[in-house]
C-alpha cells in the first residue's frame, strides 16, 4: 500500500512500509490553499479567509495545484456564471467598505468637488449672447468676442484642473485595488501603505487612463457606436497595468475580444449602476439648486448654498465610485481565471 509522509495521518487501514523513503521537507506550491479540517504536510502554511464548505465537495476539499479554487474570494471559477461574479462583488464591498470609502472620499470625491468649484469663477456669461434692447436681434458689439475669450479661458482651466484631479484619482484607484486584494488574501491592509502604493502607481496608471480617454474620444468623433465599443475594449486597462504592467491597452483589447459577451455583460452592469447613480445625484442636486433659488439658466456663483449642494452631491456619488472600482476589478480577475488558473495569493504577489 502507498505509504504516508511523516506526520500525515493515513487512511483507515493504511499500512506504512518502514523501509519506504519519506519526504520531511516536502515543498509547498506557491499560493497552495489549505482549508479547515484538512491535514497538512509538515511546515505547510494554511491560507486564511476561506470559511465555509465548497459547494459539491466533500470534507477537506483541496484543489490540486493548477486547478481553480471555487472558494477564491476574487477569482470566480470558469463556468460559474454571472452569479459568482456578483456574489464576489458584494463580498468585497461588505469586507472593505470602510477603508475603501475613506480612500475614495479623499481621492475621488474631493477632486470632484475641487473640479466643480474651480470652474465657477471662470464660466462664461451666457447673457452676453442675448440681443440688446432695441437692436435687431444681435448681441451688443464685442459681446461675442468677450464670450469666446472667457470660454477659452474656462476650457483651459477645466483641462488643467481635470488633469491634476485625474492624477489624484489614479492614486486612489491603485490604493483601493491594493486594499481589496490584501483583504481578500487575509493580509492587513492599513491606509498608510495603501496610499504609498497608490502614489507609486499613480503616474503610470494616470498615463494609461489618458491614452484610453483619447481612444474613446476618437470613437466619439467617429460615432456613438465606435465610442461605446472602444470604451468597452479599454475598460480593463487599469487593472492590467497594476497586476501585469505590460501593454495594458493591447491586453485589454485581447481580453475583451476573447470573451466579448461575458465582459460586455459585466461592464454593462457597472455602467448601469454608474448611470443610474449619477442620474439620482443629478436630480437631487438640481432640486437643491431650485430650493436655494438658482435656476437652470442662471450664472452660478460660489454661494454657500451652491458649495453645500456640490459637496453633498459629491459625497452621494461615493457608492457609485465604489461600485465602479469593485466591478471593473472583479471583471478583470474573472477574465484572468478564464485564461489560466490564478488565485488571490498570486494576484497579491503581483501587486508588490
Amino acid at each position: 500500500m502507498h505509504p504516508g509522509y511523516p506526520g500525515q495521518p493515513g487512511y483507515p487501514g493504511q499500512a506504512v512500509d518502514p523501509g519506504q523513503q519519506t519526504y520531511p521537507d516536502l515543498p509547498v506550491y506557491p499560493g497552495q490553499l489549505v482549508y479547515p479540517g484538512q491535514p497538512g504536510y509538515p511546515g505547510q502554511p494554511g491560507y486564511p479567509g476561506y470559511p465555509g464548505p465548497v459547494p459539491g465537495a466533500g470534507p477537506g476539499y483541496w484543489p490540486a495545484p493548477g486547478y481553480p479554487d471555487p472558494r477564491d474570494p476574487l477569482v470566480p471559477p470558469p463556468g460559474a456564471g454571472i452569479g459568482a461574479w456578483w456574489e464576489r462583488c458584494w463580498s468585497v464591498a461588505r469586507r472593505g467598505w470602510r477603508p475603501l470609502s475613506l480612500i475614495l472620499l479623499i481621492t475621488q470625491v474631493l477632486p470632484l468637488v475641487v473640479v466643480t468649484l474651480a470652474m465657477v469663477p471662470f464660466q462664461p456669461d451666457p447673457t452676453l449672447l442675448e440681443p440688446t434692447v432695441g437692436s435687431t436681434g444681435e448681441p451688443a458689439p464685442g459681446a461675442v468676442g468677450e464670450f469666446l475669450g472667457t470660454f477659452l479661458v474656462f476650457m483651459v482651466v477645466v483641462l488643467a484642473v481635470v488633469l491634476v484631479a485625474g492624477l489624484v484619482q489614479s492614486m486612489g484607484w491603485a490604493a483601493a485595488v491594493w486594499v481589496i486584494v490584501r483583504q481578500a488574501s487575509g493580509e492587513p491592509a492599513p491606509l498608510g501603505p495603501a496610499f504609498r502604493y497608490g502614489l507609486r502607481r499613480a503616474l503610470g496608471l494616470w498615463g494609461w487612463y489618458l491614452l484610453s480617454s483619447l481612444i474613446i474620444t476618437a470613437g466619439v468623433c467617429a460615432c456613438l457606436v465606435p465610442a461605446l465599443y472602444l470604451g468597452l475594449a479599454v475598460s480593463l486597462a487599469g487593472p492590467i497595468y497594476l497586476f501585469e504592467r505590460r501593454n495594458p491597452v493591447g491586453r485589454s483589447f485581447q481580453m475583451v475580444h476573447a470573451r466579448f459577451v461575458m465582459v460586455l455583460g459585466r461592464v454593462a452592469i457597472v455602467v448601469g449602476v454608474l448611470l443610474g447613480g449619477s442620474l439620482v445625484v443629478a436630480v437631487l442636486q438640481n432640486l437643491g439648486m431650485l430650493a436655494v433659488g438658482i435656476g437652470p439658466t442662471e450664472v452660478v456663483g460660489l454661494s454657500v448654498g451652491y458649495v453645500v449642494i456640490t459637496v453633498v452631491g459629491a459625497v452621494l456619488s461615493l457608492p457609485v465610485q465604489l461600485a465602479q472600482v469593485i466591478g471593473i476589478l472583479l471583471t478583470y480577475t474573472e477574465q484572468r481565471g478564464q485564461e489560466a488558473p490564478v488565485n488571490t495569493a498570486r494576484l497579491a504577489a503581483e501587486l508588490s
